[in-house]
């Protein structure tokens, strides 16, 4: 995993220069999130004025910065992210922009390994009829605010071909649609070691071909970073497109730029890196759809017409890197986040370095004692029923720590209603698992309506797990895990 610029040893040499702790105002910090924000309040008391961007209750995956926060970053003495692409790339440009040269800007996540913390890899294992095929970006870059940006650049095929993403209100976006012909705005773009997931949709069989070049923006810079032509068998075999080739048919697929190699290539999970010219795409059958009747879709066609499309799969932006960014979901982790917070404090600084550090010690105790109450609250929940279905892939962390296991949820065409099918699949699932209880976020309301039936019809209860956002009556993490430790007892325990 690359290390990004905000290392604690910039800050050490930056530190000099970096605020004015002690002074009637505090060091004024700022931060992205409300879990952030009450880390630093904990250590630095009243030596510290800590403001956040993200609102309370806001999602980190998909804010949008506004003129104002630019305002409010710029006044960081101190700046802190989470990162691990938790927080939606304009966020960081925001902060990588914006926090003044002299002020250390500190991802959390990426300085945490050497306090203890431990990180694991973010994995999709979800199971879908037809390949799941998204785009990625590995390889260095000198910023982390760079951008790779992947250009539709050529098109032949019998039909319209759009590529788009469905956010988490069911808003598409649409990246490219070859209806209008081509320009230099058919283009999605990526933060660097990310990957994102898309739909594919065609409104007529046959083969399609689709050339790409993605293009590298990077420390005031732009560059070439390599181009590559898919080709798409569209409700046809794909086995008679281009004899000899590789079928990509089903799993986890993404088409990749390489910023070291300046290759772009297919990346498949089970099969490696395959070279474009040696892939066709499978888009069969089964994998048509109607187009729904909203306003919203037109760009598709007239509703209930018939299109084939590749699903995102996850519903709303789903941007990530390779490794699980909600790394506070263990108490261990959040307690190498809080030594990491300390010491940026202290550098920052010094003459409260007594201070902080004795309210450091008095937090992690308090920690030590979180740590304890959520593994017995977890310990009384048997072992049969240890299975979290969720809205959003936030409790890996979580499951880890305190021996419970991720089942998860999508819906696996975001762009529609799910179909019978789909809703049949989930209920198997949950009906397998024989759980008591499925788990939404409050502030991803809009991901769980299809859980929310569907546990209804199994007289299941729906119960709360609060994982990105602090709830309002519990406006800290101390509290917040407690509550999440409580919910999950009360909901999956012997008594369930």
């Amino acid at each position: 995993m690359k290390r990004v610029l905000t290392a604690l040893t910039a800050a050490a040499l930056l530190a000099g220069c970096a605020g004015t702790g002690g002074d009637a105002d505090g060091l004024q910090v700022v931060v992205t999130t409300e879990l952030i924000k009450d880390w630093v309040e904990e250590v630095g008391g009243d030596r510290v004025d800590v403001e956040t961007v993200v609102p309370p209750g806001g999602d980190p995956h998909s804010y949008e910065p506004s003129p104002r926060d630019a305002a409010t970053v710029a006044g960081a003495e101190l700046a802190f992210t989470n990162h691990l692409l938790l927080e939606d790339h304009p966020l960081i440009k925001l902060f990588d922009t914006n926090v003044p040269e002299g002020s250390p800007n500190i991802s959390l996540a990426e300085n945490a390994e050497p306090y203890g913390a431990k990180l694991l890899p973010l994995v999709e294992n979800i199971t879908l009829d037809t390949v799941w095929l998204g785009f990625g970006v590995r390889g260095e870059t000198q910023d982390r605010a760079a951008e790779i940006t992947v250009h539709l650049t050529g098109y032949t095929g019998p039909g319209q071909a759009t590529m788009f993403l469905t956010d988490a209100f069911g808003t598409p976006e649409i990246y490219w649609n070859t209806a209008d012909g081509l320009t230099s705005t058919d283009a999605i773009t990526l933060p660097p070691n990310a990957h994102t997931h898309v739909n594919w949709t065609f409104s007529e069989p046959g083969v399609y071909t689709l050339d790409m070049a993605a293009t590298l923006t990077d420390a005031g810079s732009v560059t070439e970073e390599g181009t590559g032509t898919f080709t798409f068998a569209v409700g046809v075999n794909p086995r008679e497109v281009q004899p000899g080739a590789t079928v990509v048919d089903s799993g986890h697929v993404d088409l990749t730029a390489d910023l070291d190699t300046g290759v772009f290539f297919a990346r498949d999970d089970d099969r490696g890196e395959l070279a474009a010219a040696d892939v066709v795409i499978d888009v069969p059958t089964k994998a048509v759809e109607q187009i729904p009747d909203s306003e919203l879709f037109a760009f598709l066609g007239a509703p209930g017409a018939d299109i084939y499309q590749l699903p995102q799969a996850v519903l709303g932006k789903h941007v990530h890197g390779e490794v699980d960014p909600h790394v506070w979901q263990s108490v261990a982790n959040a307690k190498a986040y809080v030594q990491v917070v300390t010491d940026a404090l202290i550098e920052a600084d010094p003459d409260g370095r007594a201070y902080f550090e004795e309210r450091r010690d008095a937090y992690l105790a308090e920690l030590d004692d979180l740590d304890a109450e959520v593994a017995a609250a977890i310990d009384t929940i048997p072992e049969e029923n240890r299975q979290l279905i969720t809205t959003h892939d936030a409790f890996g962390y979580l499951a880890d720590a305190y021996g419970m296991q991720i089942a998860g949820f999508v819906v696996p065409n975001p762009a529609a209603e799910p179909s019978a099918r789909q809703v049949e699949q989930l209920t198997e699932t949950i009906a397998n698992l024989d759980v008591p209880a499925v788990f939404v976020e409050p502030n991803l309301q809009a991901r769980a309506s299809v859980l929310r039936q569907v546990a209804e019809d199994l007289d299941v209860e729906v119960c709360t797990l609060h994982g990105d956002a602090l709830p309002q009556d519990a406006p800290t993490y101390i509290d917040m895990m407690r509550q999440n430790a409580s919910e999950l007892s009360r909901c999956l325990g012997e008594d369930s």
